[in-house]
């Protein structure tokens, strides 16, 4: 009988290490997964702000494209429906603008949304505006997770 209590709680040890092991797998691969899509939704903002402030006269319908590609939604929506406007306008002015010193930062996030402020710096120059002067430009996007994308559901530009 006594050789057999260090056997029995020799096992008892080896299965709680087990179980033991088996969370700290279970809660590192949620965590890595977590890490994952946070990284994802700040690119996503970061990318967009880019793309925002990446515009041509030349390449105008690409780059709305673009920028209407990394939406959803209501704004996905508005934006299409406005694109003539835009292109209208781009093209009036010969706008062109440039973009520099690009951050982002996660504000929230749950399983699938999220909130980014992205601050950037952006030239824009014109026929009137031959040498532009830099400006920051700061936005809050809340973005949604479609399938495995993270895509601009609201834009708002913040003082």
């Amino acid at each position: 009988m006594r050789r057999r209590l260090p056997l029995i709680v020799l096992s008892v040890v080896v299965a709680g290490l087990a179980v033991a092991a088996g969370w700290l797998g279970v809660i590192s691969l949620q965590n890595k997964e977590e890490a994952d899509q946070q990284a994802k939704a700040i690119q996503s903002g970061r990318q967009m702000g880019v793309n925002l402030m990446s515009l041509n006269v030349d390449t105008a319908q690409k780059d709305l494209d673009r920028i209407v590609d990394g939406t959803t939604g209501e704004l996905k929506n508005k934006l299409a429906s406005q694109s003539k406007a835009f292109m209208d306008q781009v093209t009036k002015a010969k706008a062109k603008s440039s973009v520099s010193d690009v951050e982002a930062a996660l504000v929230s996030m749950d399983d699938d949304s999220a909130e980014v402020m992205v601050s950037l710096t952006g030239t824009v120059t014109n026929d009137k505006v031959k040498n532009g002067t830099p400006q920051s430009y700061r936005y809050q996007m809340d973005l949604t997770r479609v399938d495995d994308r993270w895509l601009v559901s609201g834009l708002e530009v913040v003082p």
